[in-house]
Formats: C-alpha cells, structure tokens, sequence
C-alpha cells in the first residue's frame, strides 16, 4: 500500500509541474506558472487525503493529504525562486547591454 501512495505523490507532483509549464507557456509569465502550482498544491493535497482516507478508512490518513500538499508548496517555492532569479538575470542583462 505503501507504494501506490508513493507513486501517487509523483504523479500529482508530475502533473502539477506539467499543469504549470503548460500555463507558462500560454501566459509567457514564470510567477503565474508558480502561483498555479500553488494553488494545485491545495487541491492535490485535498484530493490526495480524501484518497487516503477513502483507501486506508482511517482518520490519521488526511495527514498524507497534507504531506503530499506540503511537498508540492515547496515545488511551488522552488518555481518562485526560478522565476525571481530568472527575472533578476533578466534585468542584469538588459541594464547591460
């Protein structure tokens, strides 16, 4: 059991990465993209609990839920982090050029 929940993690962790690049893509902004996987951070993490609880058919399985939101926050601050210094890069060379 242990193993579906752990293949479960990369998969929404997958699909909220690829969610963000696809709205990257269509907005060209990097903190918008961000911001995405933020917010599917709160849904997957919701998603992911009520999976566990459903499966498992124990409270203290919402915890799961809110570890699989925690590891996507810190993919999403990671994102933010990129796009602050892909930003910070940006202005450096335009102001050098």
């Amino acid at each position: 059991m242990d193993s579906f929940f752990i293949i479960l993690m990369g998969f929404f962790i997958v699909i909220a990465n690829i969610i963000g690049f696809i709205f990257y893509r269509k907005k060209k902004n990097l903190f918008f993209s961000a911001f995405t996987i933020l917010l599917l951070a709160v849904l997957f993490g919701a998603i992911g609990g009520a999976l566990a609880i459903f499966i498992i058919r124990d409270p203290f399985a919402m915890f799961y839920g809110m570890q699989l939101g925690y590891y996507l926050m810190i993919n999403s601050v990671i994102v933010f982090i990129i796009a602050i210094l892909a930003t910070v890069v940006k202005k450096y060379n335009s102001k050098n050029m």
